[in-house]
């Protein structure tokens, strides 16, 4: 597995962003490419704690650790798995890449002592290899999702 906190593996997401343009399309979801570029800035920033958000207990602990296994299990995320309708909403491209860019940097820089010691919101305490499949899965999902 890729590890987001080596500086190779950062720049193979970069990379990888600089491929898509404006008018990139989606291979499936409900997403453009702005909004999704928003939308991949969120667990990094939960990651460093920089955002929190509280998740209803009930369905935390109700799904929480299920989805969890089942996610860090699997070598990819599926696709049109549902996400946070409250982190999703139109941003201007650039902006959100730059943004999504400065994210992935500082996760790297920051290195694992700068992971948030909270569990997370939805899946629970998280060893710093889980929080890293996490990262590297959710990235790589979403850029799937438009084809780079």
């Amino acid at each position: 597995m890729d590890n987001l906190f080596e500086r190779q593996t950062a720049q193979k997401f970069i990379d990888r962003l600089n491929r898509l343009t404006p008018e990139t399309a989606a291979k499936w979801g409900k997403m453009n490419v702005a909004q999704m570029l928003r939308h991949c800035q969120a667990p990094l920033q939960i990651a460093s704690g920089e955002i929190r958000f509280k998740v209803n207990p009930v369905i935390r602990f109700l799904f929480g650790k299920r989805a969890r296994k089942q996610i860090l299990s699997e070598p990819q995320f599926e696709k049109n798995l549902p996400t946070f309708a409250k982190i999703i909403d139109s941003h201007i491209f650039e902006e959100e890449k730059n943004k999504l860019i400065h994210f992935i940097q500082k996760y790297q820089e920051g290195g694992k002592d700068k992971l948030i010691k909270e569990p997370h919101p939805f899946f629970g305490d998280l060893s710093v290899e889980e929080w890293n499949a996490l990262m590297v899965k959710h990235l790589d999902h979403h850029l799937r999702q438009f084809g780079v």
